[in-house]
């Protein structure tokens, strides 16, 4: 995980230095425009993982179009919570499995009137939890915790609602070994 950390950040150290470097050799270089903001959504998921049965989770996703980036390609930073607890009164057990995640997307929207698909892949850090509590088998309140990276993919149609609301259905994938995630999600996204 150290090893992912350290390789981005020194991607992100090179990207600014070049840029720094060009800009300095232009005589006159005209002032970058600031990003734009272009849309916020709302999203209800249902988790598929390995060995488990489907369970629910929210979303919090940011669309911004960055200037510097091709039409139709926005950048997408996203924040997913999902909580799922298990109780066996009959054998006393109760587990609980948390995932934070924060994710950040490079995403395509294709230009359509009416709805418009798009897709998109990135990276995401995930910030696992587990909790036990099963004394007739010996686990008192046992727990763990793991932060890990993956790969993340996502497909999706938009839909047009009224004004600047829109409506959405996608599914999501995220490959972190044993625990990746299959996600259908729906939501609402507000267009600025």
């Amino acid at each position: 995980m150290r090893r992912i950390a350290r390789t981005l950040l020194t991607v992100t150290v090179a990207l600014v230095a070049a840029s720094s470097v060009a800009r300095a050799q232009n005589a006159a270089p005209a002032p970058a425009p600031a990003a734009t903001q272009k849309a916020v959504e709302v999203v209800m998921s249902t988790i598929f993982q390995q060995h488990q049965s489907s369970f629910s989770g929210l979303d919090l996703q940011m669309r911004v179009r960055m200037p510097q980036l091709i039409e139709g390609f926005s950048i997408a930073p996203t924040i997913e919570y999902w909580r799922n607890t298990s109780t066996l009164s009959d054998f006393g057990l109760e587990a609980t499995r948390k995932d934070a995640t924060l994710a950040a997307l490079l995403r395509y929207d294709f230009k359509r009137e009416g709805w418009q698909p798009y897709f998109g892949a990135g990276l995401g850090l995930h910030f696992l939890s587990s909790h036990v509590n099963a004394p007739s088998l010996g686990l008192n309140d046992a727990s763990e915790s793991v932060t890990k990276g993956g790969v993340a993919l996502l497909g999706g149609i938009n839909f047009g609602l009224a004004g600047n609301l829109d409506n959405m259905l996608e599914l999501e994938y995220h490959g972190i070994g044993e625990q990746s995630q299959l996600k259908l999600n729906w939501g609402l996204a507000y267009k600025f």
